[in-house]
Formats: structure tokens, C-alpha cells, sequence
């Protein structure tokens, strides 16, 4: 305090002035609302270039193209950061599981339904993210944990059922069936009633998804209903495989009946869009995300949407559901900061919006109203069938996918009976819970 005295006043009024400014930012000619501002613009702000990697399993050119006008529109704002989109279509799991291995994620990636069970350990926490909040109460428990973790931004939610070319039903007389039965009686009627010309129902043994999928809808339909219900058995490893025979029969049935594309075995998924938009298919057990591509073909192509026919006659119709296209942050990226931005940026209500629309499926988002334009009326016709999650992601182990589509291609190859599928199943689902315990 002595020396204090010593130094005139009015320099000790000029120091003290000096410090204060400087403490608000004064000294580099911000303000406090500037700083903040600073502190929510570019995450990269020493203009550091930043190259983005983002994976996602969409095979749809038109969600493709969305991922990019999005990435496009975040480059504007933030020049030092681009992307590169990754769509690896069929080999996306495989991928995915050699990444894991080695720790070397995408800086973001797509969760496509194991955000929790088996990305979790990899997935940053987004539950201070603003889009939080606004996820739908059905949306909510399928990408966060019981201890409030949130693992991914769901882009759009699925209600998945069967995709239809409403032409061909229209043409040949064609109620939406009730049953499996009906269905294939359906389709039976098709093929006799075009004379060939117009196949049933669209599979692909080279691709991922189509077969596994047909399984995975109606191992819910056969198994997870009021009338026959093996939840339990399947959750805690008594289930009896052979109760899965009758479904693989089923399939083979509509094999043998030719009521699958004659090249079945090697026509790919990338064709469907243009044998759809052609009338030459009736049913795709798949949701309606391929249709814009058709809609290139033939602007005039009908579509209509229907829930799983039943397995068991007399149980109810049903959906598939959960998220659809997500994206999670590495927790281990280089430039993890800079993705948890990207991700907010992606989460306005807009582009959630487009998300829902150009995939004709319903918003993850409850401030969010897309227009569903031609699905709206098959929305609103089946809003109260009940939508159940979909079978693997719950009951089977991680890595039964790629079992359900080799089984599936061997059944209609001939080389592995409906029985044998059964036993398959059995051995392989043991195999990967001893892997994951």
C-alpha cells in the first residue's frame, strides 16, 4: 500500500481503465458479445483445413445428393472444412467391423439401427446437443441409454413395410393382402395374369440387403405377435430353431413358384429402381427410399405403401421401425469438435424436413411437418398398425445380417434346405453371443 501511494492518481486511474478494458476483450477490439459470437462461428477459427469423413448406408442417389448440398451449404459458412461422402453400400458392415477393429472410425458415421448395442463404445455423448430436445417420445429410447447418453442424430425415423408399384395391383385386380398366404397368392395371380411379364416380388442374392430383409420383417410377423410370441426364448438363448423352418419354407415356396426375378442370383439391387419404374415389378419388401430414382425413369409411376402382411392368420399387420439415417461422431476423430458442429448444422429443422421427405419417411423430429406427398394417405390409412423394432436389431447377436442373406441366397440357389437354414441360424447365433460376452 506504500508504494501504491508513491504513483500519482491519476496513472493509477489510467492503469486500472487499461486492465478492465483489456478484460472484456478491449484490448483486441472485441466486445463481450463479440467473443461469443467468435466462440460459435467457424470450430476451426486458426482456419485450419479440415477434410471430413461421413459414411452412410444409403444407396439412393436422391438422399446422396441431399448429404452433399447439406456438406455444401456447411462449406459456405466454414470454407476451411469439406467432406468426403462415403456410400459403401453391401460392404458397409463389413467395413464398419474392420474400422472398429483397428479404432479407426469415420470422423462421422451412420448407426443404421446399433447406435447403442454395438457402436456405443465409439459414439461421442450429443445429449447437449439442441436438436435433443426436439426428438419425437418414440424416437428417443432408441438412441439413448438408460444413463441419458445420446449416440446419434436420427436424420428420419422408419416405418418400414412393403413398397408397391399401385399400377400393377390396380391393373391385376390386386387387394393389399392380409396374410403371407395372401400375399403370394397375389403374386401368383400377377405372374399368370401378365404372362410372366411382371414379377412378383423383387430379391437379390448379390446384395445385402433385400433377402435379409424379407426375413428380419417377418421374423417379427412369425415370432414377436399376439398369437405366437418367442420373445422371451429369443432374448435368453432357449428359443428352438427349428421353429424358424416354416418361414425359410415360405420363402422357398415363393422360389419355386417363380414368383422371384429368374436371375435372382445375380441381379442387383441398382436394378430395381428401373424394373419398378417399368411395371415389371409388383412388390419390394423395402421402404420407398429407391423411388425418386424410379420417378426419373417414369414421372408417372404410382406407389403405394402397406405394413407386413401377417404370418399368423388372424394377427395383426405390422411395421418395422426404429431410425433410419443417423449420424454419430467418432469419439477418437482428430477433429471430433469440428463433426459435433457439423452434426448441430445437420440437425436443423429444414434439412430434417428434406431427410424425411426425400425418403418418403416419417421425421425423428417433433418441430418438424414434411409433406410425403404420394406415402401421406398410406401414412395416415395404416396410422394405428403397430410398429415393432425391427427383428435383428433386438433379438439376433451383431453379424446374423450377412447370415440371413447367405442362407437366404442358398435356399434359392439349392444348395441349403429350409432345415438346414434352421440349423444354421442356431449354430451361428450361439457362435456370435460367445464372441460378445
Amino acid at each position: 500500500m506504500k508504494a501504491l501511494k508513491r504513483i500519482p492518481y491519476v496513472i493509477l486511474l489510467i492503469a486500472i481503465m487499461l486492465v478492465t478494458a483489456c478484460s472484456k476483450g478491449g484490448g483486441s477490439g472485441q466486445t463481450a458479445e463479440n467473443t461469443n459470437k467468435a466462440n460459435t462461428a467457424a470450430p476451426s477459427p486458426s482456419g485450419e483445413e479440415v477434410k471430413l469423413a461421413i459414411y452412410s448406408t444409403t444407396n439412393d442417389k436422391e438422399t446422396q445428393d441431399l448429404y452433399k448440398k447439406i456438406g455444401d451449404d456447411y462449406t459456405k459458412e466454414h470454407p476451411n472444412v469439406t467432406f468426403d461422402f462415403q456410400y459403401p453400400g453391401p460392404d458397409y458392415e463389413n467395413i464398419m467391423k474392420a474400422k472398429m477393429a483397428a479404432n479407426d472410425l469415420p470422423d462421422i458415421f451412420d448407426t443404421h439401427g446399433w447406435a447403442i448395442i454395438r457402436y456405443g463404445n465409439y459414439l461421442e455423448d450429443m445429449s447437449q446437443q439442441s436438436w435433443v430436445s426436439r426428438m419425437t417420445d418414440s424416437m428417443k429410447p432408441i438412441v439413448t441409454d438408460d444413463g441419458g447418453k445420446v449416440y446419434a442424430l436420427p436424420l428420419n425415423a422408419a416405418k418400414d413395410g412393403i413398397t408397391y408399384n399401385k399400377d400393377v395391383l390396380d391393373k391385376y385386380g390386386i387387394q393389399e393382402p392380409e396374410t403371407l398366404d395372401d400375399l403370394i397368392a397375389a403374386g401368383e395371380k400377377i405372374k399368370k395374369d401378365s404372362n410372366g411379364e411382371v414379377t412378383p416380388f423383387f430379391f437379390s442374392a448379390t446384395d445385402a440387403g433385400s433377402m435379409a430383409q424379407f426375413f428380419d420383417y417377418y421374423g417379427t410377423a412369425m415370432l414377436i405377435s399376439p398369437e405366437v410370441n418367442h420373445a422371451q426364448e429369443l432374448l435368453d438363448g432357449t428359443f428352438d430353431w427349428s421353429n424358424w423352418t416354416p418361414l425359410a419354407a415360405k420363402f422357398k415356396e415363393m422360389f419355386d413358384k417363380g414368383l422371384m426375378p429368374k436371375d435372382v442370383l445375380t441381379v442387383r439391387e441398382s436394378d430395381r429402381p428401373k424394373l419398378f419404374a417399368e411395371g415389371k415389378i409388383a412388390f419390394i419388401f423395402t421402404g420407398p427410399g429407391f423411388v425418386p430414382d424410379a420417378q426419373k425413369i417414369n414421372p408417372d409411376v404410382k406407389v403405394g405403401i402397406m405394413p407386413v402382411p401377417a404370418f399368423n392368420k388372424g394377427d395383426t399387420l405390422t411395421f418395422s421401425g426404429g431410425e433410419r439415417f443417423t449420424m454419430g461422431v467418432f469419439k477418437d476423430s482428430k477433429h471430433k469438435d469440428v463433426a459435433m458442429d457439423v452434426v448441430e448444422f445437420f440437425s436443423k429443422p429444414e434439412y430434417m424436413k428434406q431427410f424425411a421427405e426425400v425418403s418418403g419417411t416419417p421425421t425423428a423430429m417433433e418441430d418438424v411437418t414434411p409433406d410425403l406427398g404420394i406415402y401421406t394417405e398410406f401414412y395416415d390409412k395404416y396410422k394405428d398398425v403397430p410398429v415393432f423394432p425391427y427383428f435383428d436389431r433386438v433379438y439376433l447377436p451383431s453379424g446374423m445380417w450377412d447370415v440371413m442373406q447367405s442362407t437366404s441366397a442358398e435356399i434359392v440357389g439349392g444348395t441349403m434346405t429350409p432345415e438346414e437354414s434352421s440349423d444354421v441360424y442356431k449354430k451361428n447365433v450361439e457362435r456370435l453371443r460367445s464372441q460378445q460376452k
